[in-house]
């Protein structure tokens, strides 16, 4: 169903034809509850948008915080993003329902787009705490149940109308009472036809738009679902085909309605058409950022008069982009715990399945668990570097032994030092701590696996590689070299390896060099397939003399190295030097300090609009002045860190919400074509840095095998969805 949350609601058969949720958790947030008014009486006859309520109402979370539904003065809900979603489907949605209803109970019928949005977002509890007690699907037959009202959450097309109008109208309808919620703007030809059915009219209690058409994946990312982007938007065949035009216009639509449902007005920047020269025509993929900006700002245009209490004057920024901006780091290894568990395991979205002893002890049974915010180890580990995570779940399992007394008994019998693993089994054998443990010791085996599967795969070497190719220190020979001598490493890390110096040195592809270097690699010609099409997600690219391309990843690019050192920063960690563009984008964004040949805006600042300071001082990104490079020293990543308590992880949970309270006005960054976790946690770290929040939207979440696989189906026809494994 979608790359960030794990387990969708399946619609289940019963008997008669009925369908259910599973039980299964989905996700969990919270957010502030705006109601519609009564639409009971629908005269005039109009699609109207749902008011916010006015007066305070405290909203409980699934985690029994109480979170008030006031908005901050600087523009904007001031919860989570993740929470705002969640609350305006709970109570501006199915809540909204209950002041004009007389039926207790009700159905939620929606299609199969709108019920990932719900996925993504809330828990059947949830939706059963607000009076739904089926849910169907809008296609599938269903049982008449005359007696009860029915909630339609459905996407506004032609096909769901017309299902709609033949469950309500005539003599028989299946429902009492319809009260309808389109996921985005409705066609006025769409309402004129729901409006000529006569019979329809009374048993309509609501029709409204709720402006949601996108998929919360993290507290401060989104995507629209469209997994096919770079394919539909940037590949040589794209600019003849209704895919184009139809993939821009449905992108700005959801990207449209985040803003609606956060109740902000952006200023509207985006990546400008480059070209080399004056005889290098700009393409339709050269001006995606730029048509996705307009798409946006059209809709925001219309926001303004249509849905009540939205800014009239900007609040926040939003910066457009796309996958071009920075090819190296959908590729690139990303040592980070979150990066790591995604790219090397077996994961399903966000869902892992590991092996448990059995109740009886008879034999070990499959568990699936979500990696998610309400998991606080993972919380607290996943933007942490993987030696750093191993090392702190070590120091938690050595706390947890040293306050347990009857864990100190079985260490003193064992006597010496115990591993990690000697740690879990001995705190895993205490059956009154069970609940306290079964996460930490979760974390425990997946940083075991990880670290096994690093050691077999040689990634030290190759992630050392990568980061010396990106930052000038190797070069050809060293990539020749390292594919003669080290046997061992994987097709799929020799590829990616090649595609980073494809990047770095487009030039070394011109000719038959860069078949030779495959064939060294011992790649395919299926591999090389991912490399060549990189030159699809480049505006700069220009057609030889001799029929072939020329690979101009960036125009710009220096002799030896392909990105900057970062002098402000150094981090303990080896491996930790590489950093995406976008998070020096973000930082500039943040100055107003944009290059403004390379960035347009689409509305100028009203008066009143002012960019909030960073508050970091001179003294916090001041830094040693000697190099920050971090080289391996024998058998160990780094210096070692100090680590937290064992139960720190508790309390970030408790803080995450609270502090978006005290950042000043958002910054949201969109990219087409697919965002990278390094990306994500970019926006994590910068909310914190630049004391503002930010959200990373983009087409997709994709891990490096993902991108590489969309890459090779941008000219592969015969290819499928299929085939992408996501």
């Amino acid at each position: 169903g979608g790359l960030g949350s794990l387990v969708l609601p399946f619609l289940l058969p019963l008997a008669r034809g009925r369908c259910i949720f599973s039980h299964t958790p989905i996700s969990a947030s919270t957010s502030c509850p705006p109601i519609a008014p009564n639409f009971s009486k629908l005269k005039p006859w109009v699609v109207s948008t749902l008011r916010p309520r006015h007066r305070r109402e405290a909203v409980r979370s699934p985690g029994g915080m109480s979170l008030d539904s006031d908005s901050s003065s600087q523009g904007g809900d001031r919860r989570s993003f993740r929470q705002i979603t969640r609350d305006r489907l709970l109570f501006e949605m199915l809540r909204s329902t209950r002041k004009d209803s007389k039926s207790a109970w009700k159905v939620l019928i929606m299609d199969k787009f709108t019920v990932k949005i719900m996925s993504y977002s809330c828990k059947m509890a949830d939706i059963t705490e607000e009076g739904v007690s089926l849910v169907e699907d809008l296609y599938k037959r269903r049982q008449p149940l005359p007696s009860l009202d029915a909630i339609y959450f459905i996407q506004p097309t032609k096909e769901n109308v017309v299902m709609f109008l033949s469950d309500m109208s005539g003599r028989s309808p299946l429902y009492k009472k319809a009260y309808v919620f389109f996921s985005s703007p409705i066609q006025k030809d769409l309402v004129a036809q729901i409006k000529r059915d006569s019979s329809i009219l009374p048993r309509i209690g609501a029709l409204s738009e709720m402006n949601l058409e996108y998929f919360p994946i993290d507290s401060q990312g989104f995507i629209t679902d469209h997994e096919r982007a770079l394919e539909e938007l940037f590949c040589e065949s794209a600019e003849g085909f209704n895919k184009y035009n139809a993939c821009l216009n449905a992108m700005a639509t959801r990207i449209s309605t985040v803003f609606a449902s956060m109740r902000e007005f952006p200023r509207v920047h985006y990546r400008i058409a480059k070209t080399i020269d004056a005889s290098t025509m700009t393409t339709l993929r050269d001006m995606v950022p730029t048509k996705i900006a307009a798409g946006v700002w059209n809709y925001l245009s219309k926001y303004k008069t249509s849905i009540p209490e939205f800014p009239q004057t900007e609040t926040c920024e939003l910066l457009i982009v796309d996958r071009s901006v920075d090819q190296i780091a959908p590729i690139i290894h990303e040592w980070t715990y979150d990066a790591m568990c995604h790219d090397l395991l077996c994961m399903d979205g966000n869902k892992y399945v590991h092996e448990v002893s059995s109740k009886n002890g008879s034999a070990s049974e499959k568990k699936e668990v979500l990696l998610e915010d309400h998991d606080p180890v993972w919380l607290e580990l996943r933007h942490s570097h993987i030696a750093d995570a191993s090392e702190r779940l070590h120091d938690k399992m050595t706390h947890f032994v040293s306050k347990n007394k009857a864990a100190q008994l079985q260490q003193a019998r064992a006597g010496g030092e115990l591993s990690t693993r000697d740690l879990q089994k001995m705190v895993q054998a205490l059956p009154q701590y069970t609940d306290q443990i079964d996460k930490l010791s979760l974390h425990v085996e997946i940083a075991g696996k990880l670290n096994v599967i690093i050691r077999e795969q040689c990634l030290r070497d190759v992630g050392q590689l990568e980061q010396d190719l990106v930052f000038g220190d190797a070069g050809t020979k060293e990539l020749i070299n390292f594919f003669r001598t080290q046997l061992g490493v994987s097709r799929e890390n020799k590829l990616r390896l090649l595609m980073i110096y494809a990047a770095i040195n487009p030039e070394k592809f011109e000719s038959d060099k860069g078949t030779k270097m495959m064939q060294l690699a011992g790649l395919s010609a299926d591999d090389m397939i991912a490399v060549t099409n990189m030159r699809c997600l480049c505006t700069d690219t220009k057609k030889s003399s001799g029929g072939g391309f020329t690979l101009k990843f960036d125009v710009q690019k220096k002799k030896h190295a392909h990105r900057k050192e970062r002098t402000t920063e150094q981090s303990a960690w080896a491996l930790s030097r590489f950093y995406p563009v976008l998070e020096e984008l973000i930082e500039q964004l943040s100055k107003g300090e944009l290059p403004k040949d390379e960035y347009n805006c689409m509305n100028d600042p009203s008066p009143s609009f002012h960019v909030v300071p960073t508050t970091t001082s001179t003294s916090a990104r001041t830094s040693p002045a000697h190099s920050m490079r971090s080289r391996r020293t024998g058998g160990s990543w780094a210096r070692p860190r100090g680590s937290d308590d064992g139960y720190s992880s508790d309390s970030v949970l408790k803080h995450a919400s609270s502090d978006f309270q005290k950042h000043g006005q958002r910054i949201f960054v969109f990219v087409i074509g697919g965002a990278t976790r390094s990306e994500l946690r970019a926006a994590h770290k910068l909310s914190s840095k630049l004391k503002r929040e930010v959200i990373l939207g983009s087409s997709s979440l994709d891990d490096p095998l993902q991108f590489i696989t969309k890459l090779k189906m941008m000219s592969a026809e015969e290819l499928t969805l299929d085939d992408l494994h996501i």
